[in-house]
C-alpha cells in the first residue's frame, strides 16, 4: 500500500509571524539546522515511496519548486494557490490528483519527527500533542482514542490535545467530499475554509478519526519556535570542519564555505554558505547565506541573507540585506 499513498504539503502561507524573513524567502525555505524547513520534511517522507507529492504553493512559490526539483527525486506536482482562502481550500486544490488513494497531509511549516511507515494503515488519524495553551490551536476532543469533536482555536477549550499539522486519511474521497461541501456552501471559520471544519463534518457523518499522539512536533511558525527547532535538530545534525582561528562548541551546523576568524561559535548555531564571522561570539542562533558579522556578541538571533552586523548587539531578528552597526 505504501506505493499508492499520495502526500499533500500546503506551502502557500505568507508567514506573517516570521517577517521580515518571509519578505524575501518563502516560509518553507527558511533555513533551520542547515537545511530549509521543507527539506527536513522531505527527509522524513522520501522513504515512504509516495506515488506523488503534491505541493500547494503561492504565486511567489517558484523557489520552492526549484529547490525540491534540484534536491529530491520524488514525483512532484505543484499547484499554485493564487488566492489563498485557508487550509481547507489549499488541500482541496489537490483533489484532481486523487482517484481514491490514501492521503497524507503535512503542513509545510511543521516538522514531525516520528516514524510514519507503520502508521499508514487502513484507518484515518490526526496527529495531536498535549499543549499548555490549547486556545492557540485547533484541538480535538476524544473518547477511547477516537475523535468526537474538532474545534478551531476555542475560547473555552475542553481538551488540551492540539492538532499538530499532520493528517492521514485512508478514505480520501470522504475528505474531498467534505471539503467540497464546505466550499460550495461557503462555510468559513475566521474568514477561511478550514480543514478542521471538513474533518468535523466527516465525524458528524460517522467516519472514524483516531487521535495519533506525536511526541516530537517541531513548530517553525515564529522566530522563537524556529530557534527552538534549530536546537532540537542540531542534536542529530551536528556538522562542521575545524577552523584554526575559531572555537566551535557543538552541536552546530557550519557550511564548508563559511569563514570564521578569531571567534567562538556554538552551541546551537546554524551557519549557511558564504557567511563571514570575525571577532565575535555567537550561540543559539541561525545565520543565513552571505551574512557578515564583526565584533559582535549574538544570542537567540536570526540573521537574514546578506545581512551585516557590526558591534555588540545581543539579540536580533534581521531580515535579508539588513545592516546593523553602531558606529
Amino acid at each position: 500500500m505504501k506505493n499508492k499513498i499520495k502526500i499533500v504539503i500546503p506551502a502557500a502561507g505568507e508567514g506573517r509571524r516570521l517577517k521580515p524573513h518571509t519578505h524575501t524567502t518563502p516560509k518553507p525555505l527558511l533555513s533551520v539546522a542547515g537545511k530549509p524547513i521543507i527539506g527536513h520534511i522531505m527527509e522524513r517522507i522520501k522513504d515512504l515511496n509516495p506515488q506523488e507529492v503534491i505541493i500547494i504553493i503561492g504565486p511567489n512559490g517558484s523557489p520552492i519548486e526549484k529547490y525540491l526539483k534540484e534536491n529530491y527525486s520524488l514525483n512532484f506536482q505543484f499547484v499554485i494557490q493564487e488566492d489563498p482562502k485557508g487550509l481547507g481550500d489549499a488541500v482541496y486544490r489537490a483533489k484532481p490528483y486523487f482517484s481514491g488513494e490514501p492521503c497524507l497531509i503535512i503542513l509545510g511549516d511543521t516538522i514531525i519527527d516520528m516514524p510514519l511507515e507503520n502508521l499508514l494503515k487502513e484507518e484515518n488519524w490526526i496527529g495531536v500533542k498535549k499543549v499548555e495553551d490549547p486556545k492557540r490551536f485547533g484541538i480535538v476532543e476524544i473518547r477511547n482514542g477516537t475523535i468526537t469533536k474538532i474545534v478551531e482555536k476555542p475560547t473555552e477549550p475542553k481538551s488540551n490535545l492540539a492538532i499538530v499539522g499532520i493528517y492521514y486519511i485512508f478514505e480520501s474521497p470522504t475528505l474531498f467530499k467534505a471539503l467540497e461541501k464546505i466550499i460550495k456552501e461557503d462555510v468559513k471559520t475566521k474568514g477561511e475554509y478550514q480543514l478542521s471544519d471538513a474533518l468535523e463534518l466527516m465525524i458528524e457523518e460517522g467516519i472514524a478519526l483516531r487521535a495519533q499522539t506525536v511526541e516530537y512536533w517541531l513548530d517553525c511558525g515564529t522566530p522563537e519556535a524556529l530557534i527552538q527547532t534549530n536546537r532540537y535538530l542540531l542534536q542529530n545534525n551536528n556538522y562542521f570542519k575545524p577552523r584554526p582561528d575559531a572555537l566551535i562548541r557543538p552541536p552546530v551546523y557550519i557550511h564548508d564555505t563559511a569563514i570564521i576568524e578569531n571567534s567562538i561559535v556554538g552551541p546551537f548555531v546554524s551557519i549557511s554558505e558564504d557567511v563571514e564571522i570575525r571577532n565575535s561570539i555567537i550561540k543559539d542562533s541561525i545565520i543565513n547565506q552571505g551574512a557578515y558579522i564583526e565584533n559582535s556578541l549574538l544570542e537567540h538571533s536570526i540573521l537574514g541573507e546578506n545581512s551585516i552586523v557590526k558591534e555588540k548587539p545581543l539579540h536580533l531578528n534581521l531580515g535579508s540585506f539588513s545592516i546593523f552597526e553602531t558606529s
